[in-house]
């Protein structure tokens, strides 16, 4: 496999304008996704794909970080090698006010109840 280069562009996120509620609900509807959309949340600053907590195949990862990209949820970049993910929350803020902020607080509390369960 080609190492990827920093110039490389990832093309497929959606304009602003194009980011639509049917298209970040289904998105978010899956827990894998709520788990990255929290997990970026709570970083301190961006966070590549190969840093994140999640149960599933690389190549399932990669289908869920695609869904995120082109919902508007996410945005993906290369840095070096790494592929870097970041939250539109301006964009997502703007259009859907307290959206992101409560899907997020959900998921934290889905989160802490799982590992009350486990403990």
């Amino acid at each position: 496999m080609a190492a990827r280069s920093s110039e490389e562009r990832i093309t497929d996120h959606p304009e602003a304008r194009d980011i639509t509620l049917q298209g970040v609900l289904e998105a978010l509807a899956d827990p894998v996704r709520r788990s990255i959309v929290r997990q970026i949340a709570g970083a301190p600053g961006e966070k590549a794909c190969g840093t994140f907590d999640i149960t599933v195949t690389r190549t399932t990862g990669t289908h869920h970080f695609r869904v995120l990209r082109q919902s508007g949820v996410i945005r993906q970049y290369y840095e070096g090698t790494s592929k870097i993910n970041t939250l539109r929350r301006d964009e997502l803020e703007l259009a859907f006010p307290g959206l992101l902020d409560a899907v997020v607080l959900a998921a934290d509390r889905e989160a802490a109840r799982a590992a009350a369960v486990r403990d």
